[in-house]
């Protein structure tokens, strides 16, 4: 449901979208993975095809290419989540703190996000004695939302700062995609996300109406939010979870429900604001791949402009999984100023299937 009756808002004062060091085109990836998912001797020419058409140019990844061999399970693909993890987990809040003028002291609430792995402790506590979080910082690590997250996590935050105006709040999502790859299995999913999902993290800062006010914080506020569940649809995306770890569920039908229904949920919502997909200034939209852009684009009727920057960040990062639409939205926010009173609309999709929308105007 769209934010009720006469509400605060909350300003996105800043976004730090991080990256790990290990860059490689796709081709190299792709002949690297092949030793690794498809049983010896057989042909890796489908693979190969299947990443060249996966809209990506180059990845990100945990470690080198050449150590995913070595992983030895899900026990030591975790360990490696949670170091790499954590380390990209503080660069990304350090840096988007450093961006919003604030100190780690400052912030009362961090939502963390991943679907990529787990930790106990959460990677949010590892990064209080790291950065110097208050011990009374509130901590709310989430799994589950997958790639919608990043969109889900700023309309929680603003939900709670609507109710803190003073407040400070950070959104962090780490995905470590790479490492959830599945050995010797030639499904048509697995060979797909082996070709369409990065690595990467990043952050966000926001803050209520009456901080942003008092200490002059510049940015855009989220206005409305949006989530949606579609009925029956469990089977299109998410994680079978066994003993190898996480294997990946993926539907070639996920585009075709996005054309079909996307369209008339994104109007029905913002016409509550007086507002058409005509009339928003950015797109901010997660890049499930390049079906999924094709069919977003055909829903909302948008020219090939308004998704440029979220193939963009597909082809030169991949899949980032809920990090990808925070780093698309740091990229919009290092754009061209809009005009005060202009809006972007944040879209994101996940499993479920669901579907997070996050309305904001600078």
């Amino acid at each position: 449901m769209s934010d009720r009756g006469a509400g605060r808002l909350s300003r996105i004062a800043a976004v730090a979208p991080v990256l790990p060091p290990y860059a490689y085109p796709q081709e190299q990836i792709a002949a690297g993975f092949a030793d690794l998912v498809l049983p010896a001797g057989q042909d890796p020419r489908v693979l190969l095809r299947l990443h060249a058409a996966s809209g990506v140019r180059r990845r990100h990844l945990a470690m080198p290419l050449e150590e995913y061999a070595g992983l030895d399970g899900f026990g030591s693909a975790n360990d490696i989540f949670i170091r790499v993890g954590a380390d990209l987990a503080e660069r990304a809040v350090q840096q988007a703190l450093d961006s919003a003028g604030l100190a780690a002291g400052d912030v009362d609430l961090v939502l963390a996000t991943s679907v990529t792995g787990i930790a106990a402790p959460s990677l949010e506590a590892m990064l209080v004695p790291r950065l110097g979080l208050r011990r009374d910082v509130k901590r709310l690590p989430t799994f589950g939302l997958g790639c919608v997250a990043g969109a889900a996590g700023l309309a929680r935050v603003h939900d709670y700062l609507r109710g803190d105006p003073d407040g400070v709040a950070v959104l962090l999502s780490v995905e470590l995609c790479s490492l959830t790859l599945q050995r010797d299995d030639t499904s048509s999913a697995n060979l797909v996300a082996s070709g369409l999902f990065g690595d990467g993290a990043a952050a966000a800062v926001m803050v209520g109406e009456r901080r942003a006010r008092d200490l002059g914080i510049d940015g855009p506020d989220v206005v409305a939010t949006r989530s949606l569940l579609y009925p029956d649809t469990e089977s299109l995306l998410g994680w079978s979870i066994g003993g190898g770890g996480f294997r990946i569920v993926l539907s070639a039908n996920i585009s075709d429900l996005v054309e079909r229904s996307l369209g008339d949920d994104v109007r029905d919502f913002l016409e509550e604001h007086e507002l058409k997909p005509v009339d928003l200034a950015r797109w901010v939209v997660h890049p499930g791949g390049p079906k999924v852009l094709d069919a977003t684009a055909l829903a909302l009727d948008l020219d090939d402009d308004a998704l440029a920057l979220s193939r963009a960040s597909l082809a030169d990062r991949g899949n980032l999984s809920s990090a990808s639409v925070l780093h698309i939205l740091a990229d919009t926010l290092d754009g061209p100023s809009p005009m005060p009173g202009e809006h972007a609309l944040v879209i994101a999709m996940g499993p479920g299937f669901s579907v997070e929308l996050v309305l904001v105007r600078w």
